[in-house]
């Protein structure tokens, strides 16, 4: 089974998604900020697959994602953005920083069930890429 790992500050959106997640065979587990979510990565647990909401008070998601593609250790962790953002720049920006997706809500079953096994395998690509040059 695999292992999502949730960081929202919204109970209910976590308590939904958490939800869908089971329905789809996922075990998951919340995080309410991304402080929370760093400490559980730094303590050496690694998702199959990290969810984040890009907007959230103090470190953002994005922020997040930043640190995340920032660190060797992470780097092949697949990543999906969750956001109520129609601005097509915070997309952009997202995938620019690493993002394997996003997913807008309100969330339904079927985005999760096509996102995250396409998150999967962009990482798992990406990762199998060589470096430019080398």
């Amino acid at each position: 089974m695999k292992n999502v790992w949730l960081v929202d500050d919204n109970a209910q959106v976590r308590e939904a998604l958490e939800a869908m997640f089971r329905l789809l065979g996922y075990t998951c587990r919340t995080f309410n900020a991304a402080p929370s979510a760093v400490e559980a990565l730094l303590a050496g647990e690694i998702p199959d697959l990290l969810f984040l909401d890009i907007n959230m008070p103090g470190v953002s998601g994005m922020e997040l994602l930043g640190f995340i593609r920032g660190r060797d250790a992470w780097k092949n962790l697949p990543v999906l953005m969750l956001t109520g953002e129609t601005a097509e720049n915070m997309v952009e920006l997202a995938i620019r920083l690493g993002a394997d997706g996003y997913v807008f809500k309100p969330v339904t079953f079927e985005q999760l069930e096509m996102a995250i096994p396409t998150a999967i395998e962009r990482r798992r690509i990406a990762a199998n890429r060589k470096p430019e040059g080398g």
